[in-house]
């Protein structure tokens, strides 16, 4: 440190003794004390040169700012009384090396008695001693610098030599770090407040996807870099690109940074910390690609609220959204300014150049005749009426730095020179660590009338006004900033107040990927927070949050938006069903005619066609063809437990009822004639209290097997949501119906069903008994035709498992199937008896004992009721 210092002192005499840091002038006023300042009168020079184009509001406004800010001071008796305040205030043409070089000037002082002990033992060619130059004045605090990178140049000099520095525009957030530039403090908020405040703007646009342009420099990459970091603690912001403008950008390079900024076309929302050429000259390049709209730009203080950056690019800003700390235009200063004219205001060396750039004129120096293109000045065009003029946003800040170090100052001599009018030895020298202490301790209203105050860091709290460049009954060029919020500390922004190209009132999007809509999950893309894949909640799924699917529960389905769960509606087979109108209608037709049978019999019991018939299994096939057509009651009724018992049971009875009658028929008919052939001895069990208990024992197997199902398993009635769960969630149905699955059903009516097959083995064999025996071959065709139901049925019912009307197609199946059965053996068996019983009562008489004899003795019948099997 000691070394560095040493280096620069001998670096500043030098420049002094050459004339460098003199070359471009400065202003200059007597005092005291001497304070520096640094302002951007010109902007950077091209080709070669230190500095270019004169800059009326950031350079001559600020600079004249200071001027009227000493000048209020030193009229003030109540502030630094007997104590003139003096300045040097130099150009930094925009440029921070430029800027070290004029600010070395100020440490000067601090090098005379090394300078003048070096200048004894320095002769010019011939002897001849240099000329004395005046001894520089000792500057005790500099205002300034106005960009970040000139003012990090300056402090890095400053606080060597203990010079506190107070900026009235360097906002970079690098300069908050007080180990690094302690002895540098700024009336502005830094960037950090900055960002925040920009990074609620994009929140409160509904923004999640937006990039970043910033001009290489601390200004423009603090700023992005507080912006990416506060962005990312936040969350819900993501940073498409961040794109640096060059310090020095070469030919085409603005075009480059537009398709750069089109590859990602989505991030519409530009973050531009950037200086004013490079803003100008982005926008440029935006008319040139054609792509004026697209742009969403959001940007810095260096933006702000000015005209310049936009001049004739009104087009390509309508819509900006651009930040500002907080200001007032200062009355006091637009008076004085407007007086200013060429013969009241020489200390400013600048105002002649200002004068002929603001008035658009040329004056006549000595040199020379002024050109005959351009006007000649009178002297007498006046700032505000024969040119425009608008106070330049820094103002203020320019006067509150100057009056903070007064009040600082003036803190400081009153403790350490009480009662003293002037200055006293205790502040000749001023010490510039204590002044220091003192400026970050002064609280006092500023020129604006808010409060000028400094944190440990030298950061003055953060207040920003929010603007939009708005265009005018559909002008752009005729348009202007319009103020739409405030942050300080919290965003207030006036959404209604916003304008958009397009729709007005509608927020233009910056989003990687567009919302999701109801019923959609988030499936993020990796590596990217903000950009996601919208995936539908389909089937089952419904949406639990923005990045979650799960099913409904099994009793549920979801909603048509899948949003949520609901109720599975139940249904069940109802009786005004159309799918039960058949099966009804069969049962009903079925049951009257066993009804009509059955009463018929009964009254001609002991006719001879009713006796031949066998009455005792006739009247228990009839009861089993009565329990079938019944049970289609059962299968259409409201499950419940009762009902589920009763189709348990009654399911499989009447089928093995019937089925047992007429396989114990066929059975006997079969053993008579097959032991007729080898005996006339009559073969066992063929007697009516045989054949009703080999009937009986039959169906009792399957009675007791439903008992026993019934104790081990208590019927109840289910809700089954898995049989109509169809893809449409919307189709989905609850189905009521008992417990018995469709193994379960079948095994109900297995052993029916192999009864019916055992019959039809025995139908078969009798089929050569001689057609006397008039009951066999009806009960082959029965069987047959039964056969042929069942078979048709067993396809129908298994497949349609899998359909969506399954509880209605199956019940239908099953109930229809054992209405045909049961009415394939009611016609045939018992339909011709009961029309000749009825309608030929003729025919119903005993034959001629020769015609029963002659049977006899083919068939050798034992003489029992049951002979009246043959006619």
């Amino acid at each position: 440190m000691g070394r560095l210092r040493v280096l620069l002192l001998w670096l500043a005499w030098w420049l002094s003794q050459a004339g460098i840091a003199h070359g471009a002038g400065s202003v200059r006023l007597a005092g005291g004390l001497t304070l520096g300042g640094l302002f951007p009168v010109h902007a950077r020079g091209t080709a070669g040169r230190a500095c270019g184009t004169l800059k009326k509001e950031q350079g001559v406004h600020r600079l004249e700012a200071m001027l009227y800010a000493l000048d209020r001071i030193n009229a003030d008796p109540e502030l630094l009384p007997g104590v003139r305040l003096g300045a040097r205030l130099l150009d930094t043409c925009s440029r921070d090396t430029y800027a070290l070089e004029q600010a070395l000037s100020f440490v000067q002082a601090l090098i005379r008695g090394r300078g003048d002990g070096e200048e004894a033992s320095v002769r010019c060619p011939g002897g001849v001693p240099p000329l004395r130059a005046a001894p520089p004045e000792r500057v005790v605090a500099v205002v300034g610098a106005s960009a970040s990178s000139v003012s990090i140049m300056v402090a890095n000099v400053l606080r060597l030599f203990a010079i506190p520095q107070i900026s009235y525009a360097s906002t970079a957030p690098e300069l908050s770090d007080s180990t690094r530039y302690d002895f540098f403090s700024r009336v502005v908020p830094p960037d950090s407040y900055q960002a925040q405040a920009m990074v609620d703007i994009v929140r409160a646009l509904g923004w999640n996807y937006v990039s970043t342009l910033a001009s290489e420099g601390n200004y423009g990459e603090s700023g992005v870099e507080a912006f990416v970091q506060i962005s990312r603690e936040a969350g819900g912001v993501c940073i498409a690109q961040s794109i640096k403008i060059p310090r020095e950008p070469k030919p085409g390079e603005f075009h480059k940074v537009i398709r750069r900024l089109m590859e990602t076309p989505n991030a519409r929302g530009i973050i531009i910390f950037a200086n004013e050429d490079d803003i100008r000259r982005v926008l440029e390049a935006t008319r040139q690609a054609n792509l004026t709209g697209h742009f969403l730009w959001v940007g810095s203080d260096s933006w702000g609220s000015k005209i310049s950056p936009i001049l004739n690019l009104e087009e390509e800003a309508v819509g900006a959204i651009t930040i500002l700390p907080k200001r007032a235009s200062i009355d006091g200063f637009d008076q004085y300014f407007m007086t200013r004219s060429l013969e009241n205001n020489r200390r400013n060396i600048w105002f002649a150049e200002f004068w002929e750039e603001n008035f658009n004129c040329k004056l006549t120096s000595s040199g020379g005749q002024s050109d005959d293109s351009t006007r000649k000045c009178t002297g007498e065009e006046r700032i505000g009426q024969d040119s425009t003029y608008e106070q330049e946003g820094k103002v203020q800040f320019v006067i509150d730095a100057v009056y903070a170090i007064a009040h600082a100052l003036h803190s400081m001599h009153q403790a350490l020179c009480p009662g003293h009018t002037g200055l006293c030895p205790a502040m000749e020298p001023t010490d510039g660590r204590t002044l220091l202490h003192y400026i970050r301790a002064v609280r006092f209203n500023g020129s604006a009338g808010t409060p000028v105050m400094f944190n440990e860091n030298g950061d003055a709290p953060g207040r920003y006004d929010i603007f939009q460049y708005q265009a005018t009954n559909g002008s752009a060029s005729s348009g202007g900033y319009q103020a739409v919020g405030q942050w300080a500390e919290a965003l207030r922004l006036d959404m209604e107040a916003l304008q958009w190209s397009g729709d007005p009132n509608e927020v233009p999007p910056s989003q990687c990927s567009l919302p999701c809509g109801p019923g959609e999950r988030k499936k993020m893309v990796k590596g990217v927070p903000c950009c996601w894949h919208c995936e539908a909640c389909d089937g089952y799924r419904f949406q639990v949050d923005e990045f979650t699917c799960e099913a409904c529960p099994g009793h549920m389905r979801p909603t048509p938006n899948h949003t949520g769960c609901r109720p599975t509606p139940v249904v069940r087979l109802t009786w005004s069903s159309p799918w039960a109108a058949l099966p009804l209608l069969l049962a009903v037709l079925g049951i009257m005619a066993t009804t009509t049978i059955i009463a018929t019999f009964m009254r001609h019991n002991d006719t001879p066609i009713v006796r031949a018939s066998g009455r005792e299994l006739s009247y228990v096939l009839l009861t089993g063809i009565f329990l079938i057509y019944a049970i289609t009651f059962l299968m259409v009724a409201e499950p419940c437990a009762a009902v589920c018992a009763s189709r348990r049971l009654l399911l499989g009875l009447g089928t093995t009822l019937s089925y047992s009658a007429l396989l114990t028929k066929t059975n006997r008919i079969y053993r008579i004639f097959e032991q007729g052939k080898r005996s006339v001895t009559p073969p066992p069990f063929i007697s009516p209290t045989s054949q009703l208990v080999i009937t009986f024992g039959l169906t009792s197997l399957q009675v007791v097997g439903v008992i026993a199902w019934l104790g081990a398993q208590p019927p109840h009635s289910v809700i089954d949501y898995e049989e109509q769960r169809t893809v449409d969630p919307e189709q989905a149905r609850g189905v009521l119906k008992c417990d018995m699955s469709d193994l379960s059903l079948i095994g109900c009516l297995g052993y029916s069903l192999l009864l019916m097959v055992t019959c039809t083995v025995y139908a078969i064999k009798a089929r050569g008994v001689p057609e006397t025996f008039n009951e066999a071959k009806p009960i082959g065709f029965t069987m047959y035709t039964t056969c042929i139901i069942w078979l048709a049925f067993v396809p129908i019912f298994f497949g349609t498992a899998q359909s969506a009307e399954k509880i209605y197609i199956q019940t239908t199946t099953l109930t229809v199937s054992l209405s045909l059965s049961a009415s394939v053996s009611l016609g045939m068996l018992y339909v011709p008896k009961t029309y000749v019983i009825l309608f030929h009562p003729e025919q119903n008489v005993q034959k001629r004992k020769r015609s029963l004899k002659k049977t006899s003795t083919m068939a050798a019948p034992p003489k029992s009721e049951n002979s009246e099997d043959a006619k």
